[in-house]
């Protein structure tokens, strides 16, 4: 918790005057029982009503102070709570932001999610509530001790007492809570991760008709997140009727041991309710201890989380020597991949080079490897072993902004943002002019549908592209990357929902377009690789066969058997 303080910079005169203006309050409720004391003892017993009413005032007086000083405390300490959340939610995002692929998978998205959002929030709760309750009450507390021993030491005994049992059942209670909430914020996880999936994969859930078994799958999620906060809450609700017993035997205690020594007259009535009125103010204090301890208890561990992220070192980074790029051709030397030291190993021994300029088909079965390989030109994910170069450094020496702004990557799975068209096509190259976006529209095959949407390039996008076809949206994707004019472009099959007509013409523009550029491009149809200057064929990780594809035809076995069950013999006799 302490490490996240700082992210109270630009907020810290708030935070210190909302302690300011509690100790105001405090200071004018700990007037008031002594004040009835002595309008009880020296007003009432003497009948002196002028006493009784300039005393009267006084407390009005204070009650008025002290309204002023709460008021402005609460306001004080929203604002640097916010303030903190907003500093710390940017903090975490920025960081996320940073961090590789690696890291991602192993937080993973549901979690990342949590912590950005219902984690922050109980930080920022906290932090509002150490603000006002840590520093009320411990001056409640000490302000009422001071107070009682002065009106009657003898008597004050009973809270000398009573207070060490309390805090003793207090840091007992805590001991035992802190790692329950540790696992109520794990299947917040949980329950976060099967509503995403449940969510995003809405129309394979209703395409098979397994609403029920998805129903049953957040219901066990969500019955084990309400079991674990069940069995947190028990442990916490415990101290809150411990404190009510101690306090109230220290009433009954105050009232009798007090009632004795009114009767032997050497204690006056006035100061036995001051006194029990400073034992209320006391259990008050000590309830928001209550309090404060079982939000602090949940907030520890949610700080612990976020903090595991703003700790977390990108494993992907620049070099302190990092160096700037001269060349764009590409070469694999003894390169081994495999995702974590625990995953199987996914490329083995890949040696290889693509000159600048070239266009490289890369195609196998499912499972080879082929978007794995592509991955680690722009750094997506660190080789295992051996090394990649592109024009003639070592990737991991390259600046790593440099390197990601020459290389264009184009995802199967195309990715949109809410906004418009044209905030979409522009998302990687602000400023772009409007001749530009359009040329790369067209370039893309994606000019002539956006002019039949009623807003043309200003029309629309929905969250994730849902008002979208699957062909529309990699049109949209790949006109963004081609806006870049990366000299090296990667297309991790972009084209698999375009139909064979689209496909061909997009093929024509980019060998117009991007003449001059390295061009990787993965594909399961021939169609989309055979006219390539070398086309890699993949198998288990490991490369089967480089060539044209004429000459793939004549030694691979794989390509062949490929490419007749795409194409038939009859057309690969026919050229």
């Amino acid at each position: 918790m302490v490490k996240l303080l700082k992210y109270l910079q630009g907020a810290t005169g708030y935070a210190v005057l909302a302690p300011l203006m509690m100790i105001l309050e405090v200071s004018m409720d700990l007037m008031q029982p002594k004040l009835m004391a002595d309008i009880i003892d020296i007003g009432i017993m003497h009948q002196n009503a002028a006493y009784v009413f300039s005393t009267g005032m006084k407390m009005i007086l204070a009650a008025l102070l002290g309204l002023i000083g709460g008021a402005a405390c609460s306001v004080f300490t929203a604002i640097a709570a916010m303030h903190m959340g907003e500093k710390l939610r940017q903090a975490l995002f920025d960081k996320i932001q940073t961090l590789a692929f690696l890291e991602i998978d192993q937080f993973k998205t549901s979690s990342l999610i949590t912590r950005l959002t219902n984690d922050v929030s109980q930080v920022q709760n906290m932090v509002s509530m150490v603000l006002k309750t840590a520093f009320r009450a411990p001056l409640l507390c000490l302000g009422g001790m001071i107070m009682v021993i002065g009106l009657s030491p003898r008597l004050s005994i009973v809270f000398l007492v009573a207070v060490p049992v309390i805090l003793i059942a207090v840091v007992i209670i805590l001991k035992k809570s802190f790692p329950l909430f540790t696992a109520v914020q794990e299947k917040i996880d949980r329950m976060n991760t099967v509503m995403r999936e449940g969510i995003l994969g809405i129309r394979v859930i209703k395409a098979f008709t397994i609403e029920a078994r998805q129903a049953a799958r957040f219901d066990e999620a969500n019955e084990h997140l309400m079991q674990a906060g069940i069995k947190a809450q028990h442990m916490n609700m415990i101290l809150g009727p411990v404190v009510m017993l101690v306090m109230n035997i220290s009433i009954i205690a105050v009232l009798w041991f007090g009632g004795n020594m009114v009767h032997q007259s050497t204690l006056p009535i006035g100061k036995i309710v001051a006194f029990v009125n400073y034992l209320v103010q006391i259990m008050h204090a000590l309830i928001m201890v209550v309090m404060l301890v079982l939000n602090f208890s949940r907030a520890k561990a949610s700080a612990d989380r976020v903090n595991d992220v703003l700790d977390a070192a990108p494993s992907i980074q620049d070099q302190d020597c990092s160096l700037a790029m001269n060349g764009f051709d590409i070469e694999f030397k003894n390169v081994a991949f495999q995702y974590n030291e625990h995953s199987e190993t996914v490329l083995n021994d890949l040696s290889f080079r693509i000159e600048e300029g070239e266009k490289i088909g890369i195609i196998g079965a499912t499972g080879s490897g082929k978007s794995s390989l592509v991955s680690l030109i722009p750094r997506l994910y660190e080789a295992t072993a051996g090394q990649v170069l592109v024009g003639g450094l070592d990737v991991k020496k390259i600046k790593l902004k440099e390197l990601r702004e020459n290389i264009g990557v184009i995802l199967q799975d195309s990715i949109l943002f809410s906004g418009t068209i044209e905030e979409n096509l522009k998302f990687g190259s602000y400023p772009a002019d409007w001749k530009a976006v359009e040329e790369a529209a067209r370039a893309a095959q994606a000019h002539d549908f956006i002019l039949e949407k009623e807003n043309a390039y200003q029309s629309l996008v929905e969250q994730r592209g849902k008002n979208f076809s699957g062909g529309q949206k990699q049109r949209i994707s790949i006109a963004r990357t081609l806006l870049r004019k990366p000299k090296i472009l990667i297309m991790d099959d972009a084209t698999s929902a375009l139909d064979m007509a689209t496909e061909a013409k997009l093929q024509n523009t980019l060998q117009q377009r991007m003449a001059k550029s390295t061009i990787l491009m993965i594909a399961q149809r021939i169609s989309g690789v055979r006219d390539a200057d070398k086309i890699i064929v993949l198998e288990n990780g490991k490369i089967a066969a480089i060539g044209t594809h004429q000459e793939l035809l004549a030694k691979s076995e794989i390509y062949r058997s490929i490419a007749v069950s795409q194409l038939g013999e009859e057309m690969l006799a026919n050229g």
